[in-house]
């Protein structure tokens, strides 16, 4: 029988969720919530069950997207993975948003990167096996670029127009580009069943959220 995951992803305004059987994505359900996922999280999750005749108990494996990203939808899906896979006796798993951008990317080397706001991006360099080559940073897109490889990359990221601008006329603008999609759970889910497979997989209480920056309450404090 194969492993049965169930994703999630609240890092941003636009999440999404994924039940998998295997590597075969059984449905995945992009949501966008402005607001905030708290609210409406569990319903969806149980109409998804629901719609494939599944309890919480037939899944083997829990994952979330750990960030980064916004920081109460960030701790949202968290918490609401590791409960129920603490409820369940289940294992799970957290993954990177940057990690699951690289999945949809082909080159032996993945820049995936995304928006940080404040003129910011987040943005880390993984190769073919999704094993990290750069560190997940949070920078200006224009000093970022200056620490990204020579050659054989690609970018990967949801949407490249706000930063053609920056490339152009430099050594960056003939990189190839891969859009992702802004639902991500899918990804999510096939990097978690791997992880799992692999005994990967963890106590749930272990997870962390994965900010890369501290948050905007600790850094009004800190000044």
């Amino acid at each position: 029988m194969s492993e049965r995951v169930l994703a999630v992803d609240t890092t941003g305004e636009f999440g999404s969720l994924a039940l998998l059987d295997g590597e075969q994505i059984l449905e995945e359900v992009p949501i966008r919530s402005p607001e905030g996922f708290g609210h409406i999280l569990f319903e969806h999750l149980e109409r998804l069950l629901a719609r494939h005749s599944l309890s919480l108990a037939a899944i083997d494996c829990f994952a979330a997207a750990s960030g980064p990203g916004a920081f109460t939808g960030v701790r949202v899906g968290l918490a609401a993975i590791k409960g129920l896979a603490e409820a369940t006796g289940r294992p799970a798993v957290a993954v990177s948003n940057l990690k699951a951008l690289a999945w949809f990317g082909r080159a032996p080397l993945r820049a995936s990167f995304e928006d940080a706001r404040r003129g910011e991006i987040y943005g880390a360099v993984y190769d073919e096996k999704l094993e990290l080559v750069q560190p997940e940073v949070v920078a200006r897109f224009p000093d970022w670029l200056s620490w990204l490889p020579q050659t054989g990359f690609e970018f990967v990221t949801t949407d490249f127009g706000p930063y053609r601008a920056a490339v152009a006329g430099t050594r960056f603008e003939h990189v190839p580009v891969t859009l992702a999609p802004r639902a991500l759970a899918g990804a999510v889910g096939l990097i978690a069943l791997r992880l799992y497979r692999e005994g990967r997989a963890s106590d749930p209480a272990v997870l962390d959220a994965n900010y890369v920056r501290r948050s905007d309450a600790e850094l009004a404090w800190r000044e």
